[in-house]
């Protein structure tokens, strides 16, 4: 695992410096651990969802690729936060999409203990979960990310705790919380 820290932050800056055959290098290495990012993802949305794990790869690792001169990659972890943001935006981008193309009633809200387990998941519970993590953004931006570094990210509290420049121990407390308030909000 550490010589692929090594190797993908030495593609991410070969990216930056304008090596044409850095970004082959990095989808090749990085693929197999996106796409279970983004089967774990969509584990938790609705069957006939249009988007697949590859399609959500492919389309984050393009908007990611737009953006490598903008971004000051600092390592693997990093890396991954962002592609767990763009997955999320992506899903976030989608759900609203379906949603202004559907007309008529609201689904009943689903509790948030039983948001996770429900397999046919609709636009609007990525949508709420989306806008509840923008209030918990409000109150705590930390929270807030680590939610997101954690349910899009995949990251362990350890590779939160890096990429964010704070301890475990905070993450662990501040993880515990954001659930606690989450489940608040996405029970009403």
């Amino acid at each position: 695992m550490h010589s692929q820290n090594e190797d993908v932050s030495s593609l991410l800056m070969a990216m930056k410096n304008g090596d044409p055959s850095a970004q082959a290098r990095l989808f090749a290495l990085v693929y197999k651990e996106l796409r279970r990012l983004a089967g774990s993802i969509l584990r938790s949305e609705r069957p006939e969802h249009s988007l697949n794990p590859t399609a959500l790869v492919h389309e984050a690792y393009l908007r990611m690729v737009k953006k490598t001169m903008e971004v000051d990659w600092n390592n693997r972890a990093h890396f991954y936060a962002i592609a767990g943001r763009v997955m999320r935006q992506i899903l976030v981008d989608h759900a609203r999409t379906r949603q202004a193309q559907r007309r008529g009633g609201k689904n009943p809200p689903v509790p948030f203990e039983e948001w996770f387990a429900v397999k046919e998941q609709r636009a609007e519970h990525i949508l709420a979960l989306d806008e509840a993590l923008e209030r918990l953004a409000k109150i705590d931006h930390r929270q807030s990310r680590i939610v997101e570094l954690r349910f899009f990210s995949g990251l362990s509290e350890a590779e939160i705790a890096s990429v964010m420049a704070v301890s475990t121990r905070t993450v662990k407390r501040d993880w515990n919380f954001a659930k606690a308030w989450l489940y608040n909000e996405m029970s009403k």
